[in-house]
């Protein structure tokens, strides 16, 4: 016998031998392990099924394969949602846990925030946080959408990638969108196969605010890239498709985001509303905002409640971006200082603070807010202290986390002679959209800088997608 036909029958054992799921990791595979301890990784499995699968990667501790057959369906099973998602081929890749009941994917997070925090950081929070949820469907305000002209196909496809492909999916509706944008998807298709440009056009970017009067989505802000230079009768296209769709606003993009430009000048503003705290924010189209606001309205009442701010207290605003804690953090306190490292985030911010500070039958005027623009990854001790005291702290950073701020509140606490009169805030509160860097940052405060994790817990931003969102309190010891 070959060693080719061995090796063919060895596979083939393998594959026909039924694994019990023990659990879920963050790629939404199933986790298994064979009767000779081997690790085996399963797309499509959930915990507590028994499943055949078809191995397409090995190593010489794991493998990786895709589900063929299931013994014993999990309870937590449903009927995903969209008619793209899946394991066949061209499945839309957007999307990894449509097939897992929605309060079981949160679970599952849960599990991932606490199992960093513990691994890597070696902390457990006091206390878990009863997570934050939303809407399953139609949350997604923001979205970049891929453009392709395939010329074999006859057809323009607009969307996310198919699941592990550089190919785009051929998506018709997309149910995480809002429905008005799903609904829109075909009409888009259309209408950039009718365009000179629908070859030098790779990508829209999709952001849409609230209505004027805070009920409903409101402008849907359409940024198109475009390689090359678009022409009169491309334009009028544009001009045309956003007179028949309700709330349409073009924006172009002819190189880097900085070139982004609105097509037809009027009409409302983009904006998202914070209505609990009469906060209404202006935004581009290229800022950083969240991409759920359902949530975000929930996660800055949540994250207020927390820092239980006092109207004496001075509060920091670590990675404020356009103000989304900052100006509700001034509805509270006595002073609030925000800081951020991009130069034209702090100016917008400004403006933001400046649009909302006077008082208004909801809240009373906003507090002394200021900004100031630092790179937040380079932070010493010494720039801590020259930024003063403040009794509460707000923590918001991008993946990467904040290390370098953690590290300098940990050499102060170390090294008293350097802080100059500096104290330490009573609490921080820290919102991470990166459980691996939260871990790494709570490690630092609790073991080095004095402070213990009074609460930790999961907010449900991305419903459907392994992206874990989560929020974290820190009180000195």
């Amino acid at each position: 016998m070959t060693d080719s036909k061995v090796k063919n029958e060895e596979q083939q054992r393998s594959n026909d031998e039924w694994l019990q799921v023990e659990s879920l990791d963050l790629d939404a595979q199933g986790v298994a392990h064979k009767a000779n301890g081997m690790v085996v990784f399963i797309e499509g499995a959930l915990p507590f099924e028994q499943v055949q699968l078809n191995v397409h990667r090995k190593k010489n501790n794991w493998e990786q394969g895709t589900v063929t057959k299931i013994g014993r369906e999990s309870s937590q099973r449903v009927r995903p949602g969209c008619p793209h998602f899946g394991l066949h081929a061209g499945a839309c890749g957007g999307c990894k846990m449509q097939h897992l009941d929605a309060a079981a994917q949160v679970a599952v997070k849960q599990r991932a925030l606490e199992d960093n925090l513990w691994h890597l950081g070696k902390v457990r929070p006091e206390n878990i946080l009863r997570p934050l949820e939303g809407p399953a469907w139609h949350y997604r305000y923001r979205a970049r959408l891929s453009v392709r002209h395939v010329i074999k196909k006859g057809t323009v496809l607009i969307g996310f990638h198919e699941r592990k492909s550089r190919y785009l999916a051929d998506m018709k509706v997309c149910p995480v969108l809002p429905r008005q944008v799903s609904d829109m998807l075909m009409p888009l298709r259309d209408l950039i196969g009718s365009l000179d440009a629908r070859d030098t056009c790779p990508q829209i970017e999709l952001a849409c605010g609230d209505a004027s009067e805070g009920l409903g989505l409101g402008v849907i802000a359409l940024v198109l890239r475009h390689l090359d230079p678009l022409s009169g009768a491309d334009v009028d296209r544009l001009k045309a498709f956003a007179a028949q769709h309700q709330g349409v606003q073009w924006w172009l993009q002819a190189k880097g985001p900085d070139t982004v430009k609105l097509l037809e000048e009027g009409g409302p503003a983009l904006a998202y509303e914070l209505p609990e705290f009469g906060v209404r924010m202006p935004f581009k189209p290229t800022d950083f905002t969240q991409v759920n606001p359902h949530i975000n309205r929930v996660l800055v009442s949540r994250a207020l409640r927390l820092l239980d701010v006092q109207p004496h207290e001075r509060v920091i605003d670590w990675f404020c971006g356009l103000g989304n804690f900052t100006l509700p953090l001034a509805s509270r306190a006595r002073e609030v200082l925000g800081i951020e490292g991009s130069d034209t985030l702090v100016a917008r911010a400004t403006e933001n603070f400046e649009r909302n500070r006077p008082a208004t039958a909801a809240r009373r005027a906003l507090a002394a807010t200021s900004f100031v623009a630092r790179n937040l990854f380079e932070m010493t001790p010494e720039m801590l202290v020259a930024d003063g005291a403040a009794e509460k702290w707000l923590v918001d950073p991008p993946r990467e986390g904040a290390f370098a701020l953690a590290k300098a509140v940990a050499d102060l606490h170390q090294q008293p002679e350097l802080r100059a009169g500096w104290v330490p805030p009573k609490r921080i509160v820290y919102v991470s959209c990166n459980p691996s860097t939260l871990a790494r940052d709570a490690g630092l405060l609790v073991h080095q800088a004095g402070y213990r994790c009074a609460f930790a817990g999961v907010v449900n931003m991305f419903p459907h997608t392994a992206h874990v969102e989560s929020i974290a309190v820190f009180d000195l010891a």
